[in-house]
Protein backbone atom coordinates (compact mmCIF):
# COMPACT_ATOMS: atom_id res chain seq x y z
CA UNK A 1 0.00 0.00 0.00
CA UNK A 2 2.80 2.40 0.86
CA UNK A 3 4.42 1.74 -2.53
CA UNK A 4 1.18 2.60 -4.33
CA UNK A 5 0.86 5.86 -2.41
CA UNK A 6 4.45 6.75 -3.31
CA UNK A 7 3.66 6.04 -6.96
CA UNK A 8 0.66 8.36 -6.76
CA UNK A 9 2.64 11.20 -5.25
CA UNK A 10 5.42 10.82 -7.85
CA UNK A 11 4.28 13.49 -10.28
CA UNK A 12 6.72 12.44 -12.98
CA UNK A 13 5.36 8.89 -13.00
CA UNK A 14 2.01 10.09 -14.29
CA UNK A 15 2.97 13.34 -15.99
CA UNK A 16 5.28 11.50 -18.40
CA UNK A 17 3.37 11.28 -21.70
CA UNK A 18 4.52 8.27 -23.69
CA UNK A 19 4.76 8.41 -27.48
CA UNK A 20 1.36 7.84 -29.03
CA UNK A 21 1.26 4.88 -31.41
CA UNK A 22 -1.42 6.54 -33.56
CA UNK A 23 -0.36 9.38 -35.86
CA UNK A 24 -2.38 12.55 -35.29
CA UNK A 25 -5.33 12.76 -37.65
CA UNK A 26 -6.34 16.32 -36.82
CA UNK A 27 -4.31 19.51 -36.86
CA UNK A 28 -3.31 21.14 -33.59
CA UNK A 29 -5.70 23.77 -32.29
CA UNK A 30 -5.62 26.38 -29.60
CA UNK A 31 -5.26 25.31 -25.99
CA UNK A 32 -8.40 23.90 -24.36
CA UNK A 33 -10.02 26.50 -22.11
CA UNK A 34 -11.37 23.88 -19.70
CA UNK A 35 -9.57 23.67 -16.34
CA UNK A 36 -10.41 22.03 -13.04
CA UNK A 37 -9.77 23.25 -9.52
CA UNK A 38 -8.30 21.23 -6.67
CA UNK A 39 -11.70 21.41 -4.98
CA UNK A 40 -13.35 19.71 -8.00
CA UNK A 41 -10.77 16.93 -8.02
CA UNK A 42 -10.89 16.47 -4.22
CA UNK A 43 -14.67 16.14 -4.28
CA UNK A 44 -14.51 13.58 -7.08
CA UNK A 45 -11.88 11.51 -5.28
CA UNK A 46 -13.95 11.46 -2.09
CA UNK A 47 -16.92 10.06 -4.04
CA UNK A 48 -14.96 7.06 -5.36
CA UNK A 49 -16.50 3.69 -4.53
CA UNK A 50 -13.79 1.89 -2.50
CA UNK A 51 -15.20 -1.51 -3.46
CA UNK A 52 -14.58 -1.11 -7.18
CA UNK A 53 -11.74 -3.19 -8.61
CA UNK A 54 -8.46 -1.46 -9.42
CA UNK A 55 -7.34 -0.98 -13.01
CA UNK A 56 -4.10 -2.05 -14.70
CA UNK A 57 -2.13 0.41 -12.54
CA UNK A 58 -3.18 -1.55 -9.43
CA UNK A 59 -4.24 1.61 -7.55
CA UNK A 60 -7.48 0.93 -5.62
CA UNK A 61 -10.19 3.49 -5.13
CA UNK A 62 -9.83 3.42 -1.35
CA UNK A 63 -6.38 5.05 -1.69
CA UNK A 64 -7.78 7.98 -3.65
CA UNK A 65 -10.67 8.34 -1.22
CA UNK A 66 -8.49 8.20 1.90
CA UNK A 67 -5.77 10.48 0.51
CA UNK A 68 -8.00 12.88 -1.45
CA UNK A 69 -6.74 15.98 0.40
CA UNK A 70 -3.09 15.12 -0.22
CA UNK A 71 -3.46 14.01 -3.85
CA UNK A 72 -5.96 16.54 -5.20
CA UNK A 73 -3.36 19.22 -5.96
CA UNK A 74 -1.02 16.85 -7.83
CA UNK A 75 -3.73 15.37 -10.02
CA UNK A 76 -5.32 18.75 -10.67
CA UNK A 77 -2.06 19.76 -12.37
CA UNK A 78 -1.93 16.48 -14.32
CA UNK A 79 -5.54 16.73 -15.48
CA UNK A 80 -5.19 20.36 -16.54
CA UNK A 81 -1.93 19.64 -18.38
CA UNK A 82 -3.67 16.79 -20.23
CA UNK A 83 -6.49 19.12 -21.29
CA UNK A 84 -4.15 21.92 -22.34
CA UNK A 85 -2.17 19.54 -24.57
CA UNK A 86 -5.30 17.70 -25.82
CA UNK A 87 -3.56 14.43 -24.98
CA UNK A 88 -4.23 11.65 -22.48
CA UNK A 89 -1.29 9.87 -20.77
CA UNK A 90 -0.88 6.37 -22.21
CA UNK A 91 -0.84 4.86 -18.71
CA UNK A 92 -4.40 6.18 -18.25
CA UNK A 93 -5.64 4.50 -21.44
CA UNK A 94 -4.74 0.92 -20.60
CA UNK A 95 -7.47 -1.63 -19.94
CA UNK A 96 -7.57 -5.23 -18.74
CA UNK A 97 -10.46 -7.40 -19.96
CA UNK A 98 -11.63 -10.12 -17.58
CA UNK A 99 -14.20 -12.61 -19.00
CA UNK A 100 -17.01 -13.27 -16.50
CA UNK A 101 -19.48 -16.15 -17.12
CA UNK A 102 -23.06 -15.08 -17.82
CA UNK A 103 -24.41 -18.54 -17.03
CA UNK A 104 -23.63 -21.26 -14.51
CA UNK A 105 -22.70 -23.63 -17.33
CA UNK A 106 -20.54 -22.11 -20.06
CA UNK A 107 -20.71 -23.80 -23.48
CA UNK A 108 -19.42 -21.12 -25.86
CA UNK A 109 -17.51 -17.84 -25.93
CA UNK A 110 -20.72 -15.79 -26.05
CA UNK A 111 -21.55 -17.13 -22.59
CA UNK A 112 -18.84 -14.82 -21.22
CA UNK A 113 -19.31 -11.12 -20.50
CA UNK A 114 -16.14 -9.06 -21.02
CA UNK A 115 -15.60 -6.80 -18.01
CA UNK A 116 -13.07 -4.02 -18.57
CA UNK A 117 -10.90 -2.86 -15.68
CA UNK A 118 -9.60 0.67 -16.24
CA UNK A 119 -7.70 3.16 -14.11
CA UNK A 120 -9.75 4.53 -11.21
CA UNK A 121 -7.84 7.81 -11.53
CA UNK A 122 -8.87 8.09 -15.18
CA UNK A 123 -12.49 7.37 -14.24
CA UNK A 124 -12.39 10.38 -11.91
CA UNK A 125 -10.90 12.47 -14.72
CA UNK A 126 -13.61 11.27 -17.12
CA UNK A 127 -16.34 12.09 -14.60
CA UNK A 128 -15.14 15.69 -14.42
CA UNK A 129 -15.04 15.97 -18.23
CA UNK A 130 -18.47 14.32 -18.52
CA UNK A 131 -20.03 16.81 -16.11
CA UNK A 132 -18.55 19.68 -18.11
CA UNK A 133 -19.80 18.34 -21.47
CA UNK A 134 -23.26 17.68 -20.05
CA UNK A 135 -23.48 21.24 -18.71
CA UNK A 136 -22.73 22.87 -22.10
CA UNK A 137 -24.89 20.72 -24.38
CA UNK A 138 -27.34 22.83 -26.40
CA UNK A 139 -31.07 22.77 -25.65
CA UNK A 140 -31.69 21.81 -29.29
CA UNK A 141 -30.24 18.33 -28.69
CA UNK A 142 -32.67 15.53 -29.60
CA UNK A 143 -35.37 15.77 -26.88
CA UNK A 144 -36.15 12.06 -27.22
CA UNK A 145 -32.67 11.02 -26.03
CA UNK A 146 -33.30 10.49 -22.32
CA UNK A 147 -29.83 9.37 -21.20
CA UNK A 148 -27.41 11.82 -19.56
CA UNK A 149 -29.85 14.73 -19.62
CA UNK A 150 -30.93 16.63 -16.51
CA UNK A 151 -34.40 15.76 -15.25
CA UNK A 152 -34.62 12.71 -17.57
CA UNK A 153 -34.84 9.04 -16.65
CA UNK A 154 -36.13 5.70 -17.87
CA UNK A 155 -39.51 6.68 -16.34
CA UNK A 156 -39.72 9.56 -18.80
CA UNK A 157 -38.75 7.42 -21.79
CA UNK A 158 -41.36 4.77 -20.93
CA UNK A 159 -44.07 7.35 -20.14
CA UNK A 160 -43.49 9.19 -23.44
CA UNK A 161 -43.58 5.92 -25.40
CA UNK A 162 -46.84 4.82 -23.75
CA UNK A 163 -48.47 8.25 -24.08
CA UNK A 164 -47.57 8.44 -27.77
CA UNK A 165 -49.10 5.01 -28.36
CA UNK A 166 -52.20 5.46 -26.17
CA UNK A 167 -53.05 8.88 -27.61
CA UNK A 168 -52.93 7.45 -31.13
CA UNK A 169 -54.91 4.33 -30.18
CA UNK A 170 -57.67 6.60 -28.84
CA UNK A 171 -58.54 7.37 -32.47
CA UNK A 172 -60.51 5.16 -34.85
CA UNK A 173 -58.94 2.61 -37.19
CA UNK A 174 -55.46 2.92 -35.72
CA UNK A 175 -52.72 0.69 -34.36
CA UNK A 176 -49.11 1.04 -33.26
CA UNK A 177 -45.95 -0.82 -34.27
CA UNK A 178 -42.97 -0.70 -31.89
CA UNK A 179 -39.55 -1.78 -33.14
CA UNK A 180 -37.04 -2.45 -30.37
CA UNK A 181 -33.61 -2.06 -31.96
CA UNK A 182 -30.57 -4.05 -30.85
CA UNK A 183 -27.08 -3.11 -32.04
CA UNK A 184 -24.10 -5.44 -32.34
CA UNK A 185 -21.41 -4.10 -29.98
CA UNK A 186 -22.73 -0.55 -30.35
CA UNK A 187 -20.06 1.13 -28.23
CA UNK A 188 -17.21 -0.75 -29.92
CA UNK A 189 -18.10 0.37 -33.44
CA UNK A 190 -17.97 4.15 -32.97
CA UNK A 191 -15.57 5.83 -35.39
CA UNK A 192 -13.74 8.51 -33.31
CA UNK A 193 -13.16 10.87 -36.27
CA UNK A 194 -16.90 10.93 -37.06
CA UNK A 195 -17.74 11.41 -33.38
CA UNK A 196 -15.43 14.43 -33.12
CA UNK A 197 -17.10 16.09 -36.13
CA UNK A 198 -20.49 15.62 -34.45
CA UNK A 199 -19.18 17.03 -31.17
CA UNK A 200 -17.96 20.16 -32.94
CA UNK A 201 -21.39 20.65 -34.54
CA UNK A 202 -22.84 20.53 -31.02
CA UNK A 203 -20.60 23.45 -30.02
CA UNK A 204 -17.82 21.71 -28.09
CA UNK A 205 -14.44 23.40 -28.01
CA UNK A 206 -12.19 22.03 -30.84
CA UNK A 207 -9.35 21.49 -28.38
CA UNK A 208 -11.65 19.44 -26.12
CA UNK A 209 -12.75 17.48 -29.20
CA UNK A 210 -9.08 16.71 -29.90
CA UNK A 211 -8.73 15.52 -26.31
CA UNK A 212 -11.69 13.17 -26.85
CA UNK A 213 -10.08 11.93 -30.08
CA UNK A 214 -6.84 11.17 -28.26
CA UNK A 215 -8.79 9.53 -25.44
CA UNK A 216 -10.47 7.12 -27.89
CA UNK A 217 -7.41 6.20 -29.96
CA UNK A 218 -4.21 4.35 -29.16
CA UNK A 219 -5.78 2.41 -26.30
CA UNK A 220 -3.84 -0.63 -25.10
CA UNK A 221 -5.93 -3.61 -24.08
CA UNK A 222 -5.07 -7.08 -22.73
CA UNK A 223 -7.20 -10.06 -21.72
CA UNK A 224 -6.55 -11.73 -18.37
CA UNK A 225 -7.68 -15.29 -17.62
CA UNK A 226 -6.40 -16.44 -14.25
CA UNK A 227 -2.68 -15.66 -14.18
CA UNK A 228 -2.40 -15.64 -17.98
CA UNK A 229 -2.30 -12.32 -19.82
CA UNK A 230 -2.61 -11.92 -23.58
CA UNK A 231 -0.46 -9.84 -25.90
CA UNK A 232 -1.50 -6.14 -25.82
CA UNK A 233 -3.81 -4.97 -28.59
CA UNK A 234 -3.98 -1.32 -29.66
CA UNK A 235 -7.54 -0.12 -30.32
CA UNK A 236 -8.41 2.96 -32.40
CA UNK A 237 -12.16 2.39 -32.80
CA UNK A 238 -15.08 2.46 -30.41
CA UNK A 239 -15.91 3.95 -27.04
CA UNK A 240 -13.99 1.79 -24.54
CA UNK A 241 -15.83 -0.47 -22.11
CA UNK A 242 -15.65 0.36 -18.44
CA UNK A 243 -15.13 4.08 -19.09
CA UNK A 244 -17.38 6.72 -17.56
CA UNK A 245 -17.43 8.82 -20.74
CA UNK A 246 -18.42 6.02 -23.14
CA UNK A 247 -22.26 6.07 -22.69
CA UNK A 248 -22.37 9.86 -22.99
CA UNK A 249 -20.17 9.86 -26.11
CA UNK A 250 -22.39 7.20 -27.66
CA UNK A 251 -25.49 9.28 -26.92
CA UNK A 252 -23.91 12.28 -28.62
CA UNK A 253 -22.76 10.13 -31.55
CA UNK A 254 -26.40 9.13 -32.20
CA UNK A 255 -27.95 12.57 -31.56
CA UNK A 256 -28.76 12.99 -35.28
CA UNK A 257 -30.67 9.68 -35.43
CA UNK A 258 -34.16 11.21 -35.38
CA UNK A 259 -37.48 10.38 -37.01
CA UNK A 260 -38.00 11.70 -40.52
CA UNK A 261 -41.81 11.38 -40.51
CA UNK A 262 -44.20 13.12 -38.13
CA UNK A 263 -46.15 9.88 -37.56
CA UNK A 264 -43.05 8.17 -36.14
CA UNK A 265 -40.89 8.65 -33.06
CA UNK A 266 -37.39 7.35 -32.30
CA UNK A 267 -37.03 7.15 -28.53
CA UNK A 268 -33.53 6.54 -27.16
CA UNK A 269 -31.91 5.85 -23.83
CA UNK A 270 -28.18 5.54 -24.60
CA UNK A 271 -28.01 2.55 -26.98
CA UNK A 272 -31.60 1.38 -26.29
CA UNK A 273 -33.49 2.58 -29.36
CA UNK A 274 -37.20 2.19 -30.06
CA UNK A 275 -39.03 3.17 -33.25
CA UNK A 276 -42.72 3.90 -32.58
CA UNK A 277 -44.84 3.94 -35.73
CA UNK A 278 -48.38 5.36 -35.52
CA UNK A 279 -50.42 3.64 -38.22
CA UNK A 280 -53.76 5.00 -39.50
CA UNK A 281 -56.05 3.28 -42.02
CA UNK A 282 -53.49 0.48 -42.46
CA UNK A 283 -51.06 2.82 -44.24
CA UNK A 284 -47.58 1.72 -43.12
CA UNK A 285 -45.63 3.61 -45.79
CA UNK A 286 -44.08 6.15 -43.44
CA UNK A 287 -43.19 3.52 -40.83
CA UNK A 288 -41.50 1.21 -43.31
CA UNK A 289 -39.62 4.12 -44.85
CA UNK A 290 -38.47 5.11 -41.33
CA UNK A 291 -37.07 1.64 -40.70
CA UNK A 292 -35.31 1.67 -44.08
CA UNK A 293 -33.83 5.14 -43.36
CA UNK A 294 -32.62 3.94 -39.95
CA UNK A 295 -30.79 1.08 -41.66
CA UNK A 296 -29.11 3.55 -44.03
CA UNK A 297 -28.12 5.81 -41.11
CA UNK A 298 -26.55 2.83 -39.33
CA UNK A 299 -24.49 1.97 -42.41
CA UNK A 300 -23.28 5.56 -42.74
CA UNK A 301 -22.27 5.64 -39.07
CA UNK A 302 -20.65 2.21 -38.91
CA UNK A 303 -23.31 0.78 -36.57
CA UNK A 304 -24.46 -2.79 -37.14
CA UNK A 305 -28.05 -3.84 -36.45
CA UNK A 306 -28.43 -7.18 -34.69
CA UNK A 307 -31.56 -8.38 -36.49
CA UNK A 308 -31.77 -11.64 -34.53
CA UNK A 309 -32.20 -9.70 -31.26
CA UNK A 310 -34.26 -6.86 -32.73
CA UNK A 311 -37.94 -7.44 -31.90
CA UNK A 312 -41.23 -5.87 -32.99
CA UNK A 313 -44.46 -5.59 -31.03
CA UNK A 314 -47.79 -4.61 -32.59
CA UNK A 315 -50.50 -3.03 -30.44
CA UNK A 316 -53.87 -3.30 -32.20
CA UNK A 317 -57.13 -3.06 -30.26
CA UNK A 318 -59.45 -3.13 -33.28
CA UNK A 319 -62.19 -5.73 -33.03
CA UNK A 320 -61.57 -7.17 -36.49
CA UNK A 321 -58.25 -8.99 -36.47
CA UNK A 322 -55.97 -8.30 -39.41
CA UNK A 323 -52.72 -9.83 -40.59
CA UNK A 324 -49.76 -7.47 -40.24
CA UNK A 325 -47.00 -7.96 -42.83
CA UNK A 326 -43.61 -8.43 -41.15
CA UNK A 327 -40.75 -5.95 -41.20
CA UNK A 328 -37.54 -6.88 -43.04
CA UNK A 329 -34.10 -5.56 -42.09
CA UNK A 330 -31.18 -6.47 -44.33
CA UNK A 331 -33.34 -9.15 -45.93
CA UNK A 332 -34.16 -10.82 -42.60
CA UNK A 333 -37.63 -10.93 -41.05
CA UNK A 334 -37.88 -9.22 -37.65
CA UNK A 335 -39.50 -11.45 -35.04
CA UNK A 336 -42.87 -10.34 -33.66
CA UNK A 337 -43.33 -10.70 -29.89
CA UNK A 338 -46.26 -10.37 -27.52
CA UNK A 339 -44.17 -8.81 -24.75
CA UNK A 340 -40.80 -7.11 -24.43
CA UNK A 341 -38.67 -5.91 -21.54
CA UNK A 342 -38.28 -2.23 -22.35
CA UNK A 343 -35.86 -0.33 -20.09
CA UNK A 344 -36.53 -2.76 -17.25
CA UNK A 345 -40.34 -2.78 -17.63
CA UNK A 346 -42.26 -5.62 -19.32
CA UNK A 347 -44.59 -4.15 -21.98
CA UNK A 348 -47.18 -6.39 -23.66
CA UNK A 349 -49.16 -5.98 -26.88
CA UNK A 350 -52.32 -5.64 -24.75
CA UNK A 351 -50.70 -2.85 -22.68
CA UNK A 352 -51.63 -4.62 -19.46
CA UNK A 353 -49.19 -5.07 -16.61
CA UNK A 354 -49.73 -8.62 -15.37
CA UNK A 355 -46.43 -9.83 -16.86
CA UNK A 356 -44.51 -6.97 -15.26
CA UNK A 357 -46.16 -7.20 -11.84
CA UNK A 358 -45.71 -10.99 -11.73
CA UNK A 359 -41.97 -10.51 -12.42
CA UNK A 360 -41.68 -7.74 -9.82
CA UNK A 361 -43.55 -9.71 -7.14
CA UNK A 362 -41.37 -12.77 -7.76
CA UNK A 363 -38.16 -10.76 -7.32
CA UNK A 364 -39.49 -8.99 -4.23
CA UNK A 365 -40.55 -12.25 -2.56
CA UNK A 366 -37.06 -13.67 -3.04
CA UNK A 367 -35.67 -10.71 -1.10
CA UNK A 368 -38.25 -11.14 1.67
CA UNK A 369 -36.35 -14.32 2.57
CA UNK A 370 -33.23 -12.21 3.21
CA UNK A 371 -35.30 -9.78 5.30
CA UNK A 372 -36.55 -12.65 7.50
CA UNK A 373 -33.01 -13.95 7.97
CA UNK A 374 -31.79 -10.50 9.02
CA UNK A 375 -34.57 -10.28 11.61
CA UNK A 376 -33.45 -13.64 13.06
CA UNK A 377 -29.95 -12.20 13.40
CA UNK A 378 -31.40 -9.48 15.64
CA UNK A 379 -31.19 -6.39 13.41
CA UNK A 380 -33.06 -3.35 14.71
CA UNK A 381 -36.41 -2.36 13.13
CA UNK A 382 -34.75 0.75 11.66
CA UNK A 383 -32.08 -1.34 9.91
CA UNK A 384 -34.71 -3.76 8.64
CA UNK A 385 -36.75 -0.87 7.26
CA UNK A 386 -33.69 0.55 5.50
CA UNK A 387 -32.99 -2.88 3.98
CA UNK A 388 -36.59 -3.08 2.77
CA UNK A 389 -36.43 0.34 1.13
CA UNK A 390 -33.13 -0.40 -0.63
CA UNK A 391 -33.73 -3.95 -1.83
CA UNK A 392 -37.50 -4.54 -1.97
CA UNK A 393 -39.31 -1.21 -2.29
CA UNK A 394 -36.86 -0.16 -5.01
CA UNK A 395 -37.98 -3.20 -7.05
CA UNK A 396 -41.70 -2.73 -6.40
CA UNK A 397 -41.61 0.98 -7.28
CA UNK A 398 -39.20 0.91 -10.25
CA UNK A 399 -40.63 3.24 -12.97
CA UNK A 400 -43.90 3.10 -11.03
CA UNK A 401 -45.20 6.38 -12.51
CA UNK A 402 -45.28 4.81 -15.98
CA UNK A 403 -47.19 1.58 -15.28
CA UNK A 404 -48.99 1.54 -11.91
CA UNK A 405 -51.95 3.67 -13.04
CA UNK A 406 -53.17 0.97 -15.46
CA UNK A 407 -52.60 -2.00 -13.14
CA UNK A 408 -55.62 -4.19 -12.49
CA UNK A 409 -57.02 -4.58 -8.96
CA UNK A 410 -55.59 -8.10 -8.86
CA UNK A 411 -52.09 -6.83 -9.75
CA UNK A 412 -52.24 -4.12 -7.09
CA UNK A 413 -53.30 -6.58 -4.40
CA UNK A 414 -50.38 -8.86 -5.26
CA UNK A 415 -47.96 -5.93 -4.99
CA UNK A 416 -49.45 -4.66 -1.74
CA UNK A 417 -49.35 -8.17 -0.27
CA UNK A 418 -45.55 -8.01 -0.45
CA UNK A 419 -45.60 -4.67 1.38
CA UNK A 420 -47.82 -6.07 4.15
CA UNK A 421 -45.53 -9.07 4.58
CA UNK A 422 -42.51 -6.79 4.85
CA UNK A 423 -44.39 -4.65 7.36
CA UNK A 424 -45.00 -7.65 9.62
CA UNK A 425 -41.31 -8.58 9.45
CA UNK A 426 -39.94 -5.08 10.12
CA UNK A 427 -42.54 -4.28 12.78
CA UNK A 428 -42.91 -0.72 11.47
CA UNK A 429 -45.33 1.11 9.21
CA UNK A 430 -44.36 1.09 5.53
CA UNK A 431 -45.90 3.36 2.86
CA UNK A 432 -48.53 1.76 0.63
CA UNK A 433 -47.60 1.53 -3.06
CA UNK A 434 -50.61 3.66 -3.96
CA UNK A 435 -49.21 6.48 -1.81
CA UNK A 436 -45.75 6.03 -3.32
CA UNK A 437 -47.25 6.20 -6.81
CA UNK A 438 -49.26 9.34 -6.04
CA UNK A 439 -46.30 11.11 -4.42
CA UNK A 440 -43.93 10.34 -7.28
CA UNK A 441 -46.45 11.35 -9.95
CA UNK A 442 -46.96 14.71 -8.27
CA UNK A 443 -43.23 15.27 -7.76
CA UNK A 444 -42.32 14.33 -11.35
CA UNK A 445 -45.10 16.53 -12.78
CA UNK A 446 -43.78 19.56 -10.89
CA UNK A 447 -40.26 18.93 -12.21
CA UNK A 448 -41.52 18.68 -15.80
CA UNK A 449 -43.45 21.95 -15.46
CA UNK A 450 -40.29 23.75 -14.32
CA UNK A 451 -38.25 22.34 -17.23
CA UNK A 452 -39.15 24.14 -20.45
CA UNK A 453 -36.91 21.80 -22.48
CA UNK A 454 -38.56 18.60 -21.28
CA UNK A 455 -40.34 16.85 -24.19
CA UNK A 456 -43.48 16.51 -22.02
CA UNK A 457 -43.57 20.14 -20.86
CA UNK A 458 -46.11 21.06 -23.56
CA UNK A 459 -48.64 18.57 -22.14
CA UNK A 460 -49.07 20.71 -19.00
CA UNK A 461 -51.03 23.68 -20.34
CA UNK A 462 -51.97 26.28 -17.69
CA UNK A 463 -55.53 27.56 -17.64
CA UNK A 464 -56.44 31.25 -17.54
CA UNK A 465 -54.96 33.61 -14.95
CA UNK A 466 -58.18 33.49 -12.93
CA UNK A 467 -57.51 29.78 -12.34
CA UNK A 468 -53.82 30.02 -11.57
CA UNK A 469 -52.20 26.69 -10.70
CA UNK A 470 -54.76 24.72 -12.72
CA UNK A 471 -53.86 22.78 -15.89
CA UNK A 472 -55.94 21.85 -18.90
CA UNK A 473 -57.07 18.22 -18.84
CA UNK A 474 -56.21 16.04 -21.83
CA UNK A 475 -59.21 14.50 -23.58
CA UNK A 476 -59.35 10.73 -23.36
CA UNK A 477 -61.87 8.25 -24.71
CA UNK A 478 -60.46 5.09 -23.12
CA UNK A 479 -59.64 4.10 -19.56
CA UNK A 480 -56.14 3.15 -20.65
CA UNK A 481 -55.39 6.74 -21.60
CA UNK A 482 -57.25 8.23 -18.63
CA UNK A 483 -55.16 6.21 -16.18
CA UNK A 484 -51.81 6.93 -17.86
CA UNK A 485 -49.17 9.05 -16.16
CA UNK A 486 -49.69 12.48 -17.72
CA UNK A 487 -53.47 12.56 -17.29
CA UNK A 488 -53.12 11.26 -13.73
CA UNK A 489 -50.45 13.89 -12.98
CA UNK A 490 -52.61 16.74 -14.27
CA UNK A 491 -55.54 15.58 -12.12
CA UNK A 492 -53.24 15.41 -9.08
CA UNK A 493 -51.92 18.93 -9.68
CA UNK A 494 -55.43 20.33 -10.01
CA UNK A 495 -56.71 18.48 -6.92
CA UNK A 496 -53.74 19.68 -4.82
CA UNK A 497 -54.44 23.24 -5.91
Amino acid sequence: MRLKIDMLIDYNFFARFEDNTVPPTRPATKTCGLTFTAANVRKTFKCVNPRKAAGPDGIPGRVLRACADQLAGVFTDIFNQSLSQSAVPTCFKRATIVPVPKKAKVTELNDYRPVALTSVIMKCFERLVKDHITSILPDTLDPLQFAYRPNRSTDDAIAITLHTALTHLDKRNTYVRMLFIDYSSAFNTIVPSKLVIKLETLGLDPALCNWVLDFLTGRSQVVRVGNNISTPLILNTGAPQGCVLSPLLYSLFTHDCVAKHASNSIIKFADDTTVVGLITNNDETAYREEVRALGVWCQENNLSLNVSKTKEMIVDFRKQEREHPPIHIEGTVVEKVESFKFLGVHITDKLNWSTHTDSVVKKAQQRLFNLRRLKKFGLSPKSLTNFYRCTIESILSGCITAWYGNCSAHNRKALQRVVRTAQRITGGKLPALQDTYTTRCHRKAKKIIKDNNHPSHCLFTPLSSRRRGQYRCIKAGTERLKNSFYLKAIRLLNSHH
